[in-house]
């Protein structure tokens, strides 16, 4: 399990590696455009079960902690999901990762666990 981590450390959510993997190249291509949006999680329930948004932009920073050593495989249907949800007015929260060939569902109201 790794983590996303926001600003000095103020806002920070457990993530699963290969979905941390995808989410950190989303963000990177759309940072690299200039371009910003919220980033929305739901909050553990540990934590107050919540929803959890944070504004990403260029001067933002985040860091990426991935628990294993190997970057996983990018799936591009997964990537091209989340790259449309960013660019929506709601930004970028996870949505589920498609099998190959198939594209993700990206019509969900909140952002789902993570």
């Amino acid at each position: 399990m790794g983590r996303f981590i926001y600003g000095n450390g103020q806002s920070k959510t457990e993530i699963e590696d290969r979905t941390l993997a995808h989410l950190q190249h989303v963000m990177g291509s759309k940072l690299r455009r200039s371009e910003c949006f919220f980033f929305s999680w739901r909050d553990d329930v540990s934590v107050g079960d919540g929803r959890h948004s944070v504004w990403i932009h260029p001067s933002a920073n985040l860091e990426f902690k991935f628990h294993g050593h190997r970057p996983p495989q990018l799936n591009r249907d997964w990537l091209e999901a989340l790259a449309k949800v960013a660019n929506s007015s709601s930004g970028l929260y996870v949505v589920p990762e498609p099998t190959p060939g198939r594209r993700a569902p990206t019509t969900d109201a909140l952002p789902i666990s993570v």
